[in-house]
């Protein structure tokens, strides 16, 4: 036996107990006439003392983060330590055992405030792991894991796991390709999602379904998206509308974030907000909440304005209640932020309305009486008031207006504080132009179009609406889901439209068009985000924070030296020559 007792346990009633530890060495305090040492395990740290001199001359030879095993007696701290669970006792050693000897000099220090290279604490990861923050991360990971299960089964859903090894299809990223060694020339892709996988359960019977299902697409890291592989709630239900998905949402998501963080949790039912809505008040269709500025559109104020900036443009404003209160130099920095490459405005007009009713700075004099009036009356700017403009073509405006406002709440500190805003983003359109000006979808292929295939047959497709939804937490997307199209009459016009003939639909997702001609159930669901939820939970600005082994920047394991070049006869295995001169 290492151990009887964790190093987080013990406490005055153990006194006078002889205890079994092991755990790292974290610290050590020579003070001459005795040794000290605090010994941390995963539950937290005790003071181990070395009175005896053979002990102490061992102990000089310990390197932190040893790994060791200690016996000795439970004592009363004559100096207590209040910041620790355990810092009313001490534990006086009486044998020590080095169980795993740790080198001389460490990548980086662990436990300490010092900013450490990312790449090298990934390259080190299980040093990194030992960090105090970061262990809770994955420990809170694993218990909203386990809530997260026993909520969906109380809700009476069933887990199913789903093929990792599957077919590949265009689902909106690039697959990860697998060669089949028993099939020349043949390849699997990892599934983007479980999507066509969970729509064939609802068609074999099952009510509800289940999992947290591994994803794999190729696409660029960024903060909040890790590289390769993520996690998701996956779940599915039949006979289910959108506003049923939405209740399993409501109850499942608040639950989860209440019991593990102190902060306010909106409750259902959560707002509705339309897409259109969305990108003409926020810019964006994942919306913070906690920003309380809006976006308007002031287009028709300026008809006619002399401004040359503003003409045939779309304009739109952001009031800042109380901010001509801020220098030259805030506004100078805002105008800079617009027009980097990143935002991509040509500029940021703007100006004040003083305390006094002037209008000041900027553009102030293109804002004449007449469009001073109607923006006090009709856009509700007071006193004291900045405004920024933003004039460019449509979509762009929305775009650099939405990347506005979130800097705007980000430098002037104006985001509600210790609050999870939730809404849900609904009436997604069903199709978009690509960059080649064809029609393609916008959100999921796999949706239910609004207004069915009379829709499909007679509006726009520009114009037609689906039930498409996203989950939004503060500014990021928690989920997405949909009513899944179970028609397969449906499903090849709205293909069709998409520029896919039923032979391309009957080859790329074979599976589902013949299992929708044997009596397919309506269905529904979603697919909330475990990194991100846990992310949020855990207050963290980067998903690789909450991840055990995170890939970093560039989609590398720097830890298992992933990907990696592989041996001729593997690639003979699978049938594969690369020719990497191309």
């Amino acid at each position: 036996m290492y151990r009887n007792k964790t190093c987080g346990e013990l406490n005055i009633k153990n006194v006078g107990e002889i205890v079994e530890l092991a755990g790292w060495i974290q610290k050590i305090r020579n003070l001459g006439a005795m040794i000290f040492i605090d010994l941390r395990d995963q539950f937290g740290i005790t003071q181990i003392v070395i009175n005896d001199e053979t002990m102490q001359e061992n102990a000089k030879q310990y390197n932190t983060e040893s790994c060791i095993h200690i016996k000795g007696k439970v004592v009363e701290r004559a100096s207590k330590n209040n910041k620790i669970p355990t810092g009313e006792i001490e534990v006086i050693a009486e044998e020590i055992e080095v169980l795993g000897k740790c080198k001389n000099v460490l990548p980086f220090e662990i436990n300490t405030n010092q900013e450490v290279r990312e790449d090298l604490r990934l390259e080190y990861r299980f040093l990194d792991l030992r960090n105090d923050k970061l262990h809770q991360n994955i420990l809170l990971r694993s218990k909203i894991l386990k809530t997260l299960r026993d909520k969906m089964d109380e809700l009476e859903f069933t887990e199913i796991q789903t093929p990792i090894l599957a077919n590949s299809s265009p689902e909106g990223a690039r697959d990860y390709l697998v060669p089949s060694r028993i099939n020349p020339g043949e390849f699997y892709a990892l599934p983007q999602a479980p999507q066509q996988f969970k729509q064939l359960l609802m068609v074999a019977g099952f009510n509800k379904y289940y999992q947290i299902a591994p994803c794999f697409r190729d696409e660029d890291p960024r903060a909040d998206r890790a590289p390769g592989e993520f996690y998701q709630l996956d779940f599915e239900m039949s006979f289910a509308t959108q506003e049923d998905v939405f209740k399993v949402i409501e109850e499942v998501v608040p639950y989860t974030f209440e019991k593990y963080t102190n902060w306010k949790v909106d409750k259902g039912p959560f707002v509705r907000i339309p897409y259109k809505e969305a990108m003409e008040k926020y810019g964006i269709d994942k919306p913070d909440l906690r920003n309380p500025l809006i976006i308007q559109d002031v287009t028709k104020v300026f008809k006619g304005t002399e401004f040359n900036a503003f003409k045939d443009k779309t304009i739109k404003a952001i009031v800042v209640p109380n901010g001509a209160e801020q220098g030259r130099k805030f506004f100078d920095k805002m105008t800079e932020f617009a027009t980097t490459e990143e935002v991509g405005a040509k500029g940021l007009a703007w100006t004040k309305f003083e305390e006094d009713g002037t209008v000041a700075g900027g553009i102030a004099k293109f804002i004449t009486e007449d469009i001073k009036e109607i923006l006090e009356k009709e856009y509700k700017v007071e006193k004291k008031s900045a405004i920024f403009f933003i004039a460019d073509e449509f979509e762009k405006a929305q775009k650099i207006a939405g990347l506005v406002r979130i800097e705007l709440g980000k430098r002037l500190d104006l985001l509600e504080k210790n609050v999870y805003r939730f809404c849900f983003i609904v009436d997604f359109p069903m199709y978009e132009l690509s960059d080649e000006g064809t029609i393609d979808f916008s959100h999921n292929p796999f949706s239910m179009p609004q207004g069915g295939l009379e829709a499909l047959n007679k509006e726009n497709p520009l114009d037609i609406l689906a039930y498409q939804y996203d989950l939004v937490c503060n500014g990021y997307e928690m989920a997405s889901g949909a009513v899944r199209n179970h028609n397969p009459e449906i499903m090849v016009k709205a293909f069709e439209i998409a520029g896919y003939k039923e032979e391309d639909v009957k080859e790329r997702f074979g599976a589902l068009y013949n299992a929708f001609q044997y009596g397919t159930p309506p269905h529904a669901g979603a697919a909330p985000g475990i990194d991100r939820m846990v992310m949020l939970i855990a207050d963290s600005q980067n998903i690789r924070e909450i991840i055990a082994f995170p890939k970093n920047k560039k989609a590398r394991d720097l830890l298992m030296r992933a990907p990696s070049v592989v041996t001729e006869e593997q690639l003979k295995d699978v049938h594969i020559k690369l020719d990497l001169d191309k």
